[in-house]
């Protein structure tokens, strides 16, 4: 084969074909394809919120988003430590702000008398998603189908769709849901 190494072999039991890298692979293409629009989509969940932040005045963000629902303070600080949380459970290093976990994730809104003011949550907000998006820039195809460190190797033999990129797709979901609680704000 002039000394290329084929990256797949591919067989049906009756045919079989090699797939060198001077030949187009479909199934990375489609898997960079799957990617850019996780991707792409999250990172317009993003600008969605960085614009609605950006419109509010910061003590609007103190006032709770429907009559008895969460600040809009508190759901800010909801989506940094959850959004935070990926970097460990995509194994992209630790956490930068694993302290927010107490006030917004394992206690509801107003339990504490202290919390970070919105100009610092609007800035780990800032930081966190640079962070993360230098990450997901540096993962190629084939790691973001990998398991994530919430998954045993067990669990993830039998279900393969429990991946990196299923993780992020699921907060991308999540945060759309707070920001469609968010958007109430401009009312």
């Amino acid at each position: 084969m002039n000394g290329i190494k084929p990256d797949f072999y591919f067989t049906n039991n009756k045919n079989f074909t090699m797939i060198t890298p001077d030949k187009a692979n479909p199934l990375r293409e489609s898997r960079e394809v799957f990617i850019k629009m996780v991707v792409s989509n999250w990172e317009l969940q993003n600008q969605r919120l960085n614009g609605l932040l950006a419109k509010l005045p910061d003590e609007r963000l103190l006032v709770s988003v429907a009559e008895g629902k969460n600040r809009a303070i508190y759901l800010l600080g909801h989506l940094v430590a959850i959004n935070d949380g990926m970097i460990s459970l995509l194994g992209l290093g630790e956490r930068l702000y694993p302290e927010l976990d107490e006030l917004f994730v394992k206690n509801p809104d107003g339990k504490f008398d202290q919390i970070p003011s919105v100009a610092e949550l609007k800035a780990k907000w800032t930081n966190l998603n640079q962070v993360l998006t230098g990450y997901f820039a540096e993962l190629d195809a084939e790691e973001w189908f990998r398991k994530h460190n919430a998954i045993s190797d067990e669990d993830f033999a039998r279900e393969p769709h429990r991946n990196k990129l299923n993780i992020l797709i699921n907060r991308t979901n999540h945060q759309a849901y707070h920001l469609g609680q968010l958007i109430f704000l401009k009312a």
